[in-house]
C-alpha cells in the first residue's frame, strides 16, 4: 500500500510536503526550547547547539515517517 501524499496550496502555489513538515517541526521545537532551557538541557551537552539540532531533526524525521 502506498502512502499519497496532499501538497500544500499557498496562494496557487504547490509546497511539498517536505516543506510542511519541516515547518511543522520548527514550530514544535521553538514551543519545547523554553522548557528545555528549564530543565537544564544544555548542561548535559558539550555542544548544545549541535544536541539541539539533533532534536530538530529527530522531530523533523519522525513527522515525515508518521504523517
Amino acid at each position: 500500500m502506498t502512502n499519497t501524499y496532499r501538497e500544500l496550496v499557498i496562494g496557487g502555489v504547490l509546497i511539498a510536503p517536505i516543506v510542511a513538515y519541516a515547518a511543522i517541526a520548527l514550530i514544535a521545537f521553538l514551543l519545547l526550547r523554553p522548557l528545555l532551557r528549564l530543565i537544564g538541557f544544555a548542561r548535559l551537552f558539550s555542544n548544545p547547539s549541535l544536541a539541539e539540532l539533533s532534536l530538530y531533526v529527530a522531530m523533523f524525521g519522525l513527522l515525515a515517517l508518521l504523517i
